[in-house]
């Protein structure tokens, strides 16, 4: 069943700021990561037109369903797909669809997700110990939390949850093994912390930290910022909405690095890396919501915006173009666009000329 979106859902976090990161353009080519309900696929299309196309993937099929109905209205415009961003490259090949100008992930829950109980993202509802964003995939919160030893437990907790109570939250947990919902997982861990003593309940951190392991976020955020960087054409945008450090600290660092062209250690005399730039930070610093955006939507208080551009020299854009661009081989059903790729190859010539 399809849920009801609350009026909060059908707005976007930083709805403006992201179309302005990814400096949408008529007739462009723009991929959302994390379609979610929609909202930023809508704003990107609306952009876009005449002309645009979105690829919107996401893992959550309740996802895919209820983006497709809000999406319905710009037809051929948009393809959705079930699929997880860690397999980003290989999905946009199969599809033939790439480069592109720009590519977004909103890494955050999406209302639906945390507001029903029976996805067991919430330790406020009394829901099964599931937490996967795709109901098909084997391992889920239950398993972790009643088959793991308690070292690697607590090593979790701590490692993706930065708990400083991770060991005795661990310990507590294996001594009431089985669990078997939300609320007895938050009851024990409340008893383990000794209450609530921060603006954040107790069982913020452990919730946060069991679904990351269980969806395996921060890996496959690591392997797709990379995939993205491949996918994106002359000046194409990367933008990355992130809701907590962990996640943050990942995108910082791999745009940092890959904005430079040497990532040789300070002491080295010289360069042996042989890295070479792909990305030039557009934004030095995180966008953040503005307070008025909170008052309105509390969830988005932790959120934090980064945008990047690529970097393209010149004999790796011909060659993209070349043997990817004007390939016969493919049946795209129209989706691979020759017109615009010449269009986009003169801009490159003429500006390197």
């Amino acid at each position: 069943m399809i849920p009801e979106l609350p009026p909060s859902a059908h707005i976007p976090v930083l709805r403006e700021e992201t179309i302005h990161a990814l400096a949408v353009q008529a007739g462009g080519r723009y991929i959302d990561c994390t379609l979610g309900a929609g909202g930023h696929a809508i704003a990107i299309l609306e952009r876009s037109a005449p002309g645009g196309q979105l690829l919107g993937i996401d893992a959550d099929p309740t996802a895919i369903e209820l983006a497709r109905q809000r999406l319905a209205s710009f037809g051929k415009s948009s393809l959705l797909l079930n699929e997880n961003f860690a397999d980003l490259e290989a999905t946009c090949i199969k599809h033939d669809f790439f480069p592109v100008h720009g590519i977004l992930f909103d890494l955050g829950l999406a209302s639906f997700q945390v507001d029903r109980e029976e996805r067991g993202f919430s330790f406020q509802k009394d829901g099964p110990l599931d937490m996967r964003v795709n109901p098909a995939q084997k391992t889920s919160a239950a398993d972790i939390v009643n088959t793991y030893p308690e070292s690697e437990l607590a090593n979790i907790i701590w490692t993706y949850g930065e708990e400083t109570h991770s060991r005795r939250i661990a310990r507590y947990i294996v001594q009431e093994r089985p669990i078997r919902n939300t609320l007895q997982l938050t009851r024990i861990i409340e008893k383990a912390v000794g209450g609530r003593r921060e603006k954040i309940h107790p069982a913020t951190r452990t919730f946060q930290a069991l679904r990351i392991a269980v969806n395996r976020e921060l890996e496959n955020l690591e392997s797709a910022l990379k995939q993205a960087v491949s996918l994106l054409g002359f000046e194409g945008r990367l933008v990355v909405i992130s809701y907590h450090s962990l996640e943050d600290r990942i995108v910082k660092q791999f745009m940092q690095r890959e904005s430079r062209d040497c990532i040789c250690a300070p002491q080295a005399p010289i360069c042996v890396c042989g890295h070479v730039a792909t990305l030039r930070m557009v934004s030095r610093r995180a966008i953040k919501p503005s307070p008025e955006e909170i008052d309105f939507n509390p969830r988005s208080r932790s959120a934090r915006l980064r945008v990047a551009g690529r970097i393209v020299n010149q004999d790796t854009y011909y060659k993209a173009v070349e043997d990817e661009g004007f390939s016969n081989e493919n049946d795209a059903g129209g989706w691979r666009r020759p017109a615009l790729l010449r269009k986009i190859r003169m801009a490159f010539a003429a500006s390197c000329n």
